[in-house]
């Protein structure tokens, strides 16, 4: 028999499209405009507007227009880290995504990640029918979609597959060089004057690139953990959980010790898409001052799904209520009502 599929709007993909968003936003707002665009040697003055990348919003920008571009794109990216109308929103995200990767002269992996992930989650939220991505799905709504729902899903699949592939990858590539096979490999990048620890945090790291095993430590775990996240999907759940943990602790260190933020962030929004069960809803319960700030009484801080949005608060709180303590739905032929999972099948 065949498996329902998951519904894919969700919190959780909410929280990946979130990410990324975030951090493209820190690339453009915190980099001035000579930085972003400015002559690179050999290739010349950035934005190159040649073959595909002159689809770029930065390409199309008037000849002094770039800082203005910038902070529209910075605008736009805001709403979509807010979560607001996915529908309307995943094609300028990814738009965004792919100017920044094309057009800026220091685009680095985390602004290439971002494009293929923007893109692919492109899918799911176009047919996305919520106000906002951290809502729960109004009841009923899923089996009236079927097909945008397995396109939806099959665009988190994909992401799956796409890091999964990326983290292998990325381990493997590092085997046949010699530092990474004898474990010396972050010694040198501990001690590059562009990416070691920053001023504060050598009193921690010198003493460990100092002694043999802390390097090798250092060398070693990454890779493993890299294989790891790759072999994820043939893993049960309860070890997606610490793999999850593992890789966001490892890219908030390259982060940390590397400046490299953007890259930490949209890896972390893949690895929520990796490692979470799909369809699944993340439960979060605001602290009770908050939820009195914000006169809501639900248990997390979304509006009410629908069109008549102001008509039936109460009713519709109460349906939100009742499908939060079931996360994971799933669009199904059986019957219109669009079920869940039994309980705890999810995780």
């Amino acid at each position: 028999m065949l498996r329902p599929v998951p519904v894919p709007w969700t919190n959780v993909y909410g929280l990946a499209r979130t990410l990324l968003a975030l951090g493209t936003l820190g690339t453009l707002a915190f980099s001035g405009t000579g930085t972003l665009f400015r002559p690179v040697a050999t290739q010349g003055d950035y934005p190159i507007c040649t073959g595909p990348m002159r689809a770029g919003v930065f390409c199309l920008a008037p000849e002094n227009g770039l800082t203005a571009t910038r902070w529209l794109c910075v605008l736009v990216l805001l709403v979509v880290a807010s979560g607001w109308r996915p529908r309307w929103t995943a094609l300028p995200h990814a738009w965004v995504s792919f100017s920044v990767f094309s057009g800026i002269a220091i685009a680095d992996g985390g602004d290439q990640v971002t494009v293929v992930l923007s893109s692919l989650l492109a899918l799911t939220a176009l047919g996305d029918p919520r106000r906002w991505h951290w809502q729960t799905l109004a009841e009923g709504a899923a089996p009236s979609r079927r097909r945008a729902v397995l396109l939806g899903a099959t665009g988190l699949v994909l992401v799956r597959v796409q890091m999964s592939f990326l983290y292998f990858q990325s381990c493997v590539a590092k085997l046949p060089h010699a530092e990474w096979a004898d474990g010396t490999a972050m010694w040198y990048w501990g001690h590059s004057l562009a990416f070691g620890a920053p001023g504060p945090l050598q009193p921690l790291v010198n003493p460990v690139l100092a002694s043999p095993l802390g390097v090798a430590l250092l060398t070693w775990v990454p890779l493993v953990i890299e294989i790891g996240l790759a072999a994820s999907l043939l893993l049960a759940q309860r070890w997606r959980w610490r793999l999850f943990a593992a890789g966001v602790l490892f890219h908030l260190s390259i982060a940390v010790m590397m400046g490299l933020w953007s890259f930490a962030l949209a890896m972390i929004g893949g690895l929520v898409v990796l490692c979470f069960p799909l369809g699944s809803h993340l439960d979060v319960t605001l602290p009770e001052a908050v939820r009195g700030m914000l006169g809501r009484g639900t248990a997390v801080p979304d509006l009410p799904a629908g069109k008549d949005d102001g008509a039936k608060r109460e009713g519709e709180d109460a349906k939100d209520a009742e499908y939060e303590r079931e996360p994971v739905r799933h669009a199904s032929s059986a019957g219109p009502s669009g079920r869940s999972a039994p309980p705890g099948t999810e995780r």
